[in-house]
């Protein structure tokens, strides 16, 4: 979720197959430098193989560039490299097995211009609201919110 000044990031803490549980602390959120993060979903190997390319290629970006990546340069390297021609969303994005329920709790709680506060609320919230009606997604969660500098919280959810 976006709001002019601060952005928030989430994700459930569970890795599993099928309905059975690996992982409780796995990490879906990634650094690419300070200002820019992103969410990764999907299999465990080729959300690091994904992480590892987009860092790559972050670092040749740097080097040609001299400077750090913008978000929208960056969503279109994402875009290219899943060969995916995707809309930018102005307010909030959803994905994983609990999509469909997440999408729901979202439209129904964002609102813009959210102070930091009232948006990690929103988030987790939403994410922990969403996370209770799909069996494969749980463990807590991991959310990040920026006024100015990151702030990282984790979320005590269901555990089963």
């Amino acid at each position: 979720m976006v709001r002019k000044t601060c952005f928030a990031i989430a994700s459930d803490r569970r890795l599993g197959v099928n309905l059975q549980t690996i992982a409780t602390d796995f990490e879906r959120i990634f650094k690419i430098h300070d200002k820019l993060y992103i969410g990764l979903s999907g299999l465990a190997t080729d959300v690091h193989t994904l992480y590892q390319r987009l860092i790559f290629r972050h670092k040749l970006y740097q080097l040609r560039e001299e400077r750090d990546m913008k978000p929208r340069t960056f969503a279109s390297l994402v875009s290219a490299l899943l060969y995916e021609k995707r809309e930018l969303a102005k307010d909030f994005v959803v994905s994983g097995t609990a999509s469909e329920s997440l999408y729901g709790a979202c439209e129904s709680m964002y609102k813009p211009n959210m102070e930091p506060e009232e948006l990690f609320e929103t988030i987790s919230q939403a994410l922990l609201s969403s996370v209770d009606r799909d069996c494969l997604s749980g463990w807590g969660g991991h959310v990040l919110v920026t006024p100015t500098e990151v702030q990282e919280r984790t979320l005590k959810g269901r555990m089963d």
